[in-house]
């Protein structure tokens, strides 16, 4: 007898598969879309993606040029993207579709004129607002939707912002119903401004020092908010509710000439009452311990082999992974145990690079030629399960990837390339 399928079979498989995709959508909807993901940590919320990627590569569902130069990273929501960039000598947020087609461009303020002036804020969106900020420091939010500008402000003007020489790299941070800013300078050191309006909520004390090119997180330590920011050399932990510094940590110690010995880039880690800053550099990395109360902070270890540059490590099952720095285009891949210190491997992939997880996978994108490998968290070993190069664009690799919705998401010079890494 000769089996004859049952249509409706076919049709409750494809109502399942459709209903899973949903539900595994919705969990990153509820989530804001910005710098590292929804959680400031590099692990996007992802499911049902691809343990292997066809040779070649996982399939392109676009390749946008036009969105402007920059190394931020494009986020995304249920239905847009958003990314910035650079023309001429102004920054602009690109709105796109999934197909890739740019919906609308609009200028957010003069790009930073000096060392690498390609844009390098990664919006930020909460709802129907978008909130971006300018190299230099013109901070803006815009209606999601429509593109039209809800409010600015003029960030170095109005609060005195003291820049480094890279301007401002600062991609901005949500915490509740405020905007946090770290402009530094000589009158305040952070601002939280009221989301909706813009209008100052708090300012911090100034601690006479300049900006860092660092983007802050929130941590939940010990039943209440903190903001982790940092100036061009110290870190240092802030009330979210008012402003007040309760510590901070001398780790970047400038030369003779006043110039950084090191680059405060990478968003710390946190996990138990720690913090991990890495730099690379050559420089050491530390794990720092937080006081219960919040007030002070105690270095629990450091490492001189963990030294990342500026791409972000990520913290899964107790154990971190990135890059480390062994010269100015040279690095390897490192695990290191997050609770004692201890490297479990190093391995070579080309050079260092950005480093994104989800689903329990690495992505592993190297600067120099734009290799991105998948790979398995794995404490005992770096195996590359698939491969395949970033050919469009111009410039170094340095923008971080993301995953939104199955899509991965890289951006490099005046490219935003999209990949179908669905199962």
């Amino acid at each position: 007898m000769r089996f004859a399928p049952n249509p409706s079979c076919f049709l409750r498989k494809g109502y399942f598969i459709w209903l899973m995709v949903i539900l595994s959508s919705a969990t990153i909807q509820c989530q804001d879309a910005q710098w590292l993901g929804p959680k400031r940590n590099g692990i996007f919320q992802d499911t049902l993606l691809l343990k292997e990627w066809p040779a070649g590569g996982p399939a392109v569902l676009f390749e946008t040029p036009g969105i402007g130069k920059g190394f931020s990273s494009a986020v995304a929501t249920k239905d847009k993207i958003y990314a910035t960039g650079k023309k001429d000598t102004l920054e602009y947020l690109t709105c796109l579709d999934y197909s890739g087609k740019i919906l609308w461009q609009n200028s957010y303020g003069r790009c930073w004129n000096k060392s690498y002036p390609d844009a390098r804020c990664t919006p930020t969106v909460d709802g129907e607002r978008v909130y971006v900020l300018s190299g230099m420091d013109n901070l803006v939010c815009f209606n999601a939707i429509t593109g039209s500008k809800v409010w600015s402000v003029d960030v170095h003007k109005d609060y005195n912002s003291s820049w480094d020489m890279f301007g401002v790299s600062e991609s901005v941070l949500m915490v509740d119903d405020k905007v946090i800013v770290t402009p530094a300078g000589e009158t305040t050191t952070v601002i939280a401004l009221d989301k909706m309006t813009g209008k100052l909520v708090w300012k911090s004390e100034s601690l006479q020092a300049h900006r860092s090119n660092m983007s802050p997180i929130a941590v939940d330590h010990a039943g209440k908010k903190y903001v982790i920011t940092s100036t061009q050399t110290h870190m240092l932990g802030v009330d979210a509710s008012d402003g007040k510094i309760l510590w901070t940590y001398h780790y970047n110690f400038l030369d003779k000439n006043g110039e950084n010995a090191t680059i405060f880039t990478n968003s710390p880690v946190y996990q138990d009452s720690c913090l991990w800053i890495s730099d690379g550099w050559d420089v050491k990395s530390v794990m720092l311990q937080i006081a219960p109360d919040g007030k002070s902070v105690t270095e629990k270890f450091c490492d001189q082999t963990f030294d990342n540059q500026n791409h972000g490590v990520v913290l899964i099952d107790s154990m971190l992974y990135g890059s480390n720095f062994t010269g100015r285009t040279t690095g390897k891949w490192v695990c290191m145990n997050w609770k004692t210190g201890e490297i479990t491997w190093i391995a070579d992939f080309y050079t260092k690079g950005p480093i994104l997880a989800a689903d329990g996978m690495l992505y592993c994108y190297e600067e120099k030629g734009g290799n991105m490998a998948l790979v398995k968290a794995d404490p005992k070993e770096f195996k590359v399960i698939s491969t395949f190069q970033v050919k469009k664009g111009t410039g170094p690799h340095w923008a971080h990837p993301s995953i939104y919705f199955g899509m991965l998401l890289v951006r490099r010079g005046d490219y935003l390339l999209a990949y179908n890494i669905r199962r």
